[in-house]
């Protein structure tokens, strides 16, 4: 079951990525943290799930400690929000609050506050369909922001193909015009993007 809140964190790293995932890795984690690394640019993105704002607390000292450690390896400073869980058209694995996949596709949007409700309606009907008539993707988990300066929508896709056989999904022609319809009533000009990882594992 998804927990209440969601930790995101994002570390820039530019050319040395390989030393600040090594860094990283190096490091204590949150229970339940899984750590990703960019496909389309180099960054180290950590999702952490979280029961509460209280147990943000206890990761304060550890968030200095790394930020000392990193300092030499990364190009721009820590990106960190905090996300509150609202649906999951397609929910993650008995017992798991996180995709168990390989990969995972974040999928933010700005939504006009005055629309903000009749786009959870719609939604449902239109991007949700694809998303559950879609095999390829495995996990999908919608929030919204809590504690963040990139306000929004936030989807976490979870997939095991390769990219290319996962984003057709949302290339098509049907996408295309829901996606249209979007930005022409619900979306604003700022916050749109899609972001691939690949999930870091023991020995990669």
């Amino acid at each position: 079951m998804s927990s209440a809140l969601l930790l995101l964190t994002e570390l820039p790293v530019g050319e040395r990525v390989d030393e600040a995932l090594a860094a990283w890795r190096d490091r204590p984690t949150a229970p339940g943290s899984v750590l990703y690394r960019g496909l389309e640019a180099p960054t180290l993105l950590e999702l952490t799930p979280l029961d509460g704002l209280d147990a943000l607390a206890g990761l304060d000292e550890q968030w200095s400690r790394q930020a000392k450690e990193l300092a030499e390896l990364v190009v721009g400073d820590v990106r960190r929000q905090v996300l509150r869980f609202v649906e999951a058209p397609k929910p993650a694995p008995v017992g798991a609050a996180l995709p168990d996949t390989p990969y995972v596709q974040l999928r933010h949007v700005e939504v006009k506050p005055r629309v903000h409700e009749e786009y959870l309606d719609w939604r449902d009907g239109t991007i949700f369909d694809v998303v559950r008539t879609t095999e390829q993707v495995e996990t999908f988990l919608a929030y919204h922001s809590l504690l963040s300066t990139e306000p929004g929508v936030m989807f976490v896709s979870g997939f095991s193909c390769d990219p290319e056989e996962y984003l057709p999904a949302f290339s098509s022609e049907r996408y295309g015009e829901i996606a249209r319809y979007a930005h022409a009533r619900f979306v604003t000009e700022e916050g749109l993007y899609t972001r691939l990882y690949r999930r870091v594992t023991e020995d990669a």
